[in-house]
């Protein structure tokens, strides 16, 4: 049993888990109006760290970024007793763009950038921890994507601690990203509600320890924990939420539906993410379960919130209370759900949390606390790699053979789509990672026979350069706040996991997509991760491997298929 043995949130509304439920139980939220804020010239809303907190958690020699996620992790260190710098101590980063705001040359801290897996690697230096980091980089389920891999980790005895911390800044990059979507609300956020208006962004840090219990603990657990995408699209949810009712249905198994207290929803107040879930949340038989949605508390904070939002929802649940859900006022979905601006009492001990984001993916955690936690059967069959694929700028190999062909750089990856795929005429308008990960995984997937073909196949990737090109390319649609012109496409790609997503919605796999970022490239920890991985699924494949752009023309893609046998 995996147990969570200290927690800690850093955010606008406290520098402390204490501190932040105590500010929502009274009703305080940290979001605040901004207009002309840091060359953004639209006015919206949302939760930042003032000047004095900045001041109050700053690290020397790291970043804000770094140093919210320094202060988080060394606040929940104080509550438990463990070795930091022992082997089998994992650090897991959640985020969406980490140090990005070193990229922006109108920033603060412009200068050298480093790569979430450098970032990560950055502070685990800091903790004297020796094990070698893991980036999750997942959009936003990047929170629930770290506890889920903590889980396989820890019950694969691979580890004995985990140590999770998510988080993300508000910035000129993100909010400008969201502004081309049309999703930010100039108000306060309303979720579920019939005059919602779209999102808020938030700072935040939230570190959950977890380590092996026992069924005589009376600490919160992990029951199980399931990833699923839709194959719908990669800036939309399945109006019905699929792949949530999917991956529900997998967790649901585990539980008595009247022993569950809350469900922990993601809440954005967009139209249709809030539309979905009630959907999802109505098709799976759990109308009646009241809804905990705290963004009107602390806006979206991205690879924060998976992990912030569970840690507030578990604490109300201690006290015997489900939070109220600030900004709502009036139903404004179709689905039937349990919902309240007022606080609710619940005694009982058990939740669930769910969780959509782009690249179509999505995510269920339950947790239970105490003895009723439910175990599952350790999976002891056999993972064995049937192809393998190695594209460089300058060759192909399939299976260790060399693969003729007249092309070199960008232009090679245009003949192989020509050569392989030739009829998917959105590859033209992806980014160069997802081009790269598409034709990778589908000159394997021709390899195979028709009915493996036709299963589902889980996709994990791995990473060292994130997303820079788009990142660039995106930067370069709002340097000049004069020409100011940030672009969705180009937006939606500056998230690395949008190529796990293509790679599922080109082929209609609605397995678990997930998207890792390393400091290099390290086949020990890659294989490790795929393998629990795939053991934990109810899918017999897995398309996995390294994917990696640093530009158009310098690329490494050398991707495998597991299977079970």
């Amino acid at each position: 049993m995996i147990e969570i043995l200290a927690t800690n949130i850093v955010s606008p509304l406290g520098l402390t888990t204490e501190e932040n439920y105590r500010a929502v139980r009274a009703g305080r939220s940290a979001l605040e109006p901004l207009c002309d804020w840091r060359g953004i010239p639209n006015k919206f809303t949302a939760s930042i760290f003032n000047k004095e907190q900045v001041r109050a958690i700053k690290v020397e020699g790291f970043t804000h970024f770094e140093s919210s996620v320094i202060r988080s992790i060394q606040e929940a260190l104080l509550h438990c007793d463990i070795d930091v710098t022992s082997p089998r101590t994992a650090l897991i980063l959640s985020t969406t763009k980490a140090n990005v705001d070193a990229l922006d040359p109108k920033s603060e801290e412009y200068g050298e950038y480093l790569s979430p897996g450098a970032t990560a690697k950055k502070i685990a230096a800091h903790f004297g921890m020796v094990s070698e980091p893991i980036v999750v980089c997942n959009a936003c389920i990047s929170g629930v994507t770290a506890q889920i891999l903590a889980n396989r980790l820890l019950s694969a005895g691979t580890y004995d601690v985990a140590i999770v911390c998510g988080a993300d800044s508000v910035t000129p990059f993100v909010v400008s990203g969201f502004l081309s979507f049309k999703t930010l609300s100039p108000m306060e956020c309303k979720p579920f509600d019939i005059e919602r208006l779209g999102l808020n962004l938030g700072d935040g840090a939230a570190t959950i320890i977890f380590g092996k219990g026992n069924s005589a603990s009376n600490r919160w657990q992990i029951v199980d924990g399931q990833l699923s995408n839709d194959a719908y699209h990669t800036s939309t949810p399945s109006p019905v939420g699929e792949g949530t009712v999917e991956a529900l249905k997998r967790v649901l198994d585990r539980v008595d539906v009247e022993d569950i207290g809350v469900i922990c929803v993601h809440g954005t107040a967009t139209m249709f993410n809030d539309q979905m879930e009630s959907k999802a949340i109505e098709r799976s038989g759990l109308s009646d379960i009241p809804l905990s949605a705290l963004k009107g508390y602390y806006g979206h904070t991205l690879g924060a919130s998976g992990v912030l939002e569970t840690i507030l929802a578990m604490r109300a649940l201690d006290d015997g209370v489900v939070l109220p859900v600030r900004g709502f006022s009036e139903i404004g979905v179709s689905g039937r759900v349990n919902i309240s601006n007022q606080e609710v009492a619940c005694n009982k001990k058990s939740l669930l949390k769910i969780i959509s984001g782009f690249g179509s993916c999505n995510g269920v955690l339950l947790y239970a606390k105490g003895a009723q936690n439910r175990t599952s059967n350790s999976n002891t069959c056999e993972v064995v790699c049937t192809d393998s694929i190695h594209i460089t700028p300058e060759s192909v190999e399939v299976n260790g053979e060399s693969i003729a062909t007249t092309s070199t750089g960008a232009a090679l990856l245009k003949e192989l789509y020509k050569r392989y795929i030739g009829d998917y005429t959105k590859f033209y308008k992806m980014d160069a990672l997802s081009r790269l990960a598409i034709l990778a995984s589908s000159i394997l997937l021709q390899r195979e026979s028709e009915a493996d073909r036709s299963k589902t196949h889980d996709i994990i990737l791995f990473n060292n350069s994130s997303s820079i090109i788009a990142d660039l390319n995106h930067l370069k649609t709002i340097s000049d706040s004069d020409n100011f012109y940030p672009s969705p496409s180009i937006f939606l790609h500056t998230l690395p996991n949008i190529a796990t997503g293509e790679i599922a919605i080109h082929n209609s796999f609605k397995g678990e997509t997930s998207l890792y970022i390393l400091n290099e490239k390290c086949e020990e920890v890659m294989n490790t991760i795929a393998t629990v991985s795939l053991l934990a699924s109810s899918n017999e494949k897995l398309i996995t491997g390294w994917v990696d752009c640093c530009d158009d023309d310098t690329f490494d893609a050398e991707i495998k298929i597991l299977t079970k046998k």
